[in-house]
């Protein structure tokens, strides 16, 4: 019993060496064949890895590009605003020029009657004289930083200026706010103060600081309305020497219309009138009672109201620049209006110790330039008169110049009716 068991226990021991022998061979054969495996598994990271870097990669290059096109797109649609505002300028410039040229072809033919040779004249009723002075030679050694600033900004040499100090800023934005909007590009604000000038050039308004001068300095800063409009005739000069015509602007004014487009352009000086009807502003002939004269009672005559200092166009020729001169000097001289000096010098005819200037010029229609006294005391109760849009409305005649100005925009631009309503036709003073 015990031999059998021994033999039992020993065969098995022989099988469980067998086995392990077996596969000890077995393994070595495999590890020989098969030395990565039955599954070949590559490392997973750099696969992962790899496809997430080459998508990063293709996200950032899509980025970059819509970037680059973005960009492309922003500097593409700047160069055509340029592009569009240079077209439209030129746009305007060849109108005005077409304009202007219909316009003086009378005028030239004039001249050359007048500088050419001597000639009879024409039979009745069809002799007329020239009545436009030729422009001076433009001379920018005067002002030549000025003269940058006008070839800029300047439309066929001509152009709206308006005197400003800090005083008047309110005006001074519903002034160009309403240039704008009716789409004037051509005018220039001189500054008489430093803090006007920053404000214009934070509004995007064409600006011309001046030059340091302690006499036009000391009254610009600290000048009234009268003290500050005496010295645009000093100011204007330098325009005019530099060739350009200036249609020279108050601030306390709004703007409807372009006004250069109702412009004759055919005297030296085209102004509009404080007058408020046909006879106060073109003229008439006013009958003079005196009767201890007897049978010479009735003497006639000729009467006129004033041309407005605030608002007129003048044109770049020797006597335009001698009116400039001549204002100025007496200013200087005189503690006096510069609006009765500028029509004394303009109007006075020669006489015995005084020479008058030889300057024509042109009454503006006082419907279309209208001064607040017209629009308060007459249009704005005619129904008809109502619907008429001047150029440009002047507050002149009353003192609460800025809601007047606020309501003359609610009237004409914002189509309210009853804006000007609340107004007195005058002043409560």
């Amino acid at each position: 019993m015990v031999g059998r068991r021994e033999k039992a226990q020993s065969f098995c021991k022989s099988r469980v060496g067998v086995a392990i022998a077996i596969g000890v061979l077995l393994g070595c054969v495999f590890a020989l064949c098969f030395p990565n495996g039955f599954v070949f598994i590559s490392n997973p990271a750099p696969i992962l890895n790899h496809r997430f870097v080459k998508s990063i990669a293709q996200v950032g290059s899509t980025m970059c590009e819509s970037s680059e096109r973005i960009n492309l797109l922003k500097s593409e649609f700047v160069a055509a605003s340029e592009k569009n505002a240079k077209l439209k300028k030129q746009v305007r410039e060849l109108t005005e020029k077409i304009r202007l040229a219909e316009q003086r072809k009378d005028q030239a033919e004039k001249q050359v009657l007048v500088l050419g040779d001597q000639k009879k004249a024409g039979p009745f009723g069809t002799v007329k004289g020239l009545r436009t002075n030729p422009s001076v030679l433009p001379d920018e050694s005067v002002n030549p930083r000025l003269a940058k600033i006008l070839e800029k900004v300047a439309v066929n040499r001509e152009l709206i200026v308006a005197l400003a100090n800090s005083n008047v800023k309110q005006m001074l934005e519903v002034w160009f706010t309403n240039i704008k909007r009716v789409g004037i590009s051509n005018y220039l604000v001189v500054a008489l103060d430093e803090e006007v000038a920053k404000y214009c050039e934070s509004k995007d308004v064409p600006v011309y600081k001046r030059d340091p001068d302690k006499v036009i300095d000391s009254v610009a800063r600290t000048g009234g309305n009268h003290a500050v409009s005496g010295l645009k005739f000093r100011i204007l000069r330098e325009f005019l020497q530099l060739g350009y015509s200036v249609l020279l602007s108050d601030v306390d004014i709004v703007y409807l219309q372009n006004p250069f487009f109702y412009l004759y352009r055919d005297s030296d000086v085209e102004s509009m009138t404080d007058g408020h009807d046909n006879r106060t502003a073109y003229g008439y002939n006013d009958v003079f009672d005196e009767p201890g004269m007897g049978w010479a009672r009735y003497a006639h005559t000729m009467r006129m109201w004033v041309y407005n200092s605030g608002f007129f166009y003048i044109r770049p020729t020797i006597p335009s620049i001698e009116l400039l001169d001549r204002v100025a000097n007496r200013l200087s001289r005189e503690q006096a209006w510069d609006q009765a000096v500028f029509n004394e010098e303009l109007f006075f005819p020669s006489h015995p110790g005084y020479e008058g200037l030889h300057a024509s010029r042109r009454t503006m229609d006082f419907y279309l330039f209208m001064n607040s006294k017209v629009l308060f005391k007459t249009v704005r109760k005619d129904a008809n008169l109502s619907k008429l849009k001047p150029v440009i409305v002047h507050v002149n005649y009353h003192p609460d110049k800025l809601p007047r100005m606020l309501a003359i925009v609610e009237f004409y631009v914002n189509r309210k009716q009853d804006a000007l309503k609340p107004f007195p036709d005058g002043s409560d003073w």
